[in-house]
């Protein structure tokens, strides 16, 4: 199995975090881990917060299914844009 270290790294090179390397990481999280993955961890969060890393559920979520959706980065709140 991947070490969360190993997926994050992979991650970071992409620039870009999958759906399914996602679910891995959760999975990861779940059981023991060392500090060195947890600080792989947290690295990729600030990564994803400043932009370096895109991740596809929040590019799903953003599209939404009936229009585009605007998400605030900052409180979370959305509002959803008709197509026409």
């Amino acid at each position: 199995m991947t070490s969360i270290s190993d997926l994050v790294q992979k991650t970071l090179k992409a620039g870009y975090l999958t759906i399914e390397a996602e679910e891995q990481l959760r999975k990861l999280l779940a059981g023991q881990y060392n500090l060195e993955d947890l600080n792989a961890f947290v690295a990729l969060q600030e990564a994803a917060m400043t932009g370096q890393v895109k991740q596809e559920s929040r590019e799903r979520l953003q599209r939404g299914s009936t229009g585009k959706r605007l998400v605030s980065p900052t409180c979370g709140f959305y509002a959803t844009i008709e197509q026409r």
